[in-house]
């Protein structure tokens, strides 16, 4: 059992959650899985490789059956300078990343895609990658200068569907013009006056590759952002009295629709 703070394991988890934390990440291609759900969702995955596990006392059988090997047991004090939680769940994976292309993705046929420009907060980044899972999305995709979907507070907030569903990340709206007519896709973007209803919209989309918008928290999306796709606005309609939804309910929204557009 680990029981020293000032163990090699624990600067190396630690250098991958502080400041310098995205640096660190990307040059070592690791990053942190906090949770049994998250940590189990991984072991399940083919897109990421887990490294080695640490535990305390009672928390490896909430994992259920597998195998490793590399299981290290730490002290309740070590696991929690291992983690950036209040409350660590006591059981965290040190992974390695098997990162995700456009060309994994063009290889779908009729693929259902999302793709989020410069989203900033981490929990929104978590909450639409889990909804693009569970709404039956083929891939997710950020733009650059996006949150690093692979920092914990994202990877928490998925709860483990960043191990089930493609993610791309860094891909401009050039690269996803050049994309979208590489697979002959669609490309919509919700917009309060859109041109099409959402049903209708993603009634159209139906057994084709389509591509689905949206912006920045704050922002939203740049103003010549439809014309320089060749997108098709979509609105989203609203019978109650709130003027607009936040980003991860709109997205979640649509998602539903395009999931349910043949119901």
């Amino acid at each position: 059992m680990i029981t020293s703070l000032h163990s090699p394991h624990v600067e190396a988890v630690k250098a991958l959650l502080g400041s310098r934390g995205v640096k660190e990440r990307r040059e070592r291609s690791q990053f942190v899985v906090e949770g049994p759900t998250n940590v189990k969702a991984a072991l399940d995955s083919k897109s990421v490789t887990i490294e080695s596990i640490y535990y305390t006392e009672g928390n490896l059988e909430r994992l259920g059956s597998f195998v490793h090997d590399n299981l290290i047991e730490v002290s309740e004090q070590v696991m929690k300078a291992m983690t950036d939680t209040v409350t660590p769940q006591g059981v965290l994976a040190l992974a390695k990343l098997h990162r995700t292309s456009l060309g994994d993705i063009s290889k779908i046929p009729g693929a259902k895609i999302a793709y989020f420009w410069q989203i900033q907060d981490p929990g929104n980044a978590g909450t639409v990658i889990r909804a693009a899972d569970a709404f039956g999305f083929d891939a997710v995709i950020f733009s650059d200068n996006s949150v690093d979907i692979y920092s914990p507070k994202v990877i928490r907030s998925t709860a483990g569907s960043i191990f089930q569903i493609k993610v791309v990340e860094e891909v401009s709206t050039s690269d996803i013009k050049s994309f979208s007519e590489s697979i002959n896709a669609s490309i919509f973007t919700t917009k309060a006056d859109g041109d099409e209803i959402l049903q209708r919209a993603a009634k159209s989309a139906l057994g084709k590759p389509s591509i689905w918008v949206f912006g920045n928290e704050a922002r939203g999306l740049p103003n010549d952002v439809e014309k320089v796709l060749g997108a098709t606005t979509v609105s989203i309609p609203m019978s109650g009295k709130a003027e607009s939804l936040n980003l991860a309910t709109a997205a979640s929204v649509v998602m539903y629709a395009v999931s349910n557009a043949d119901k």
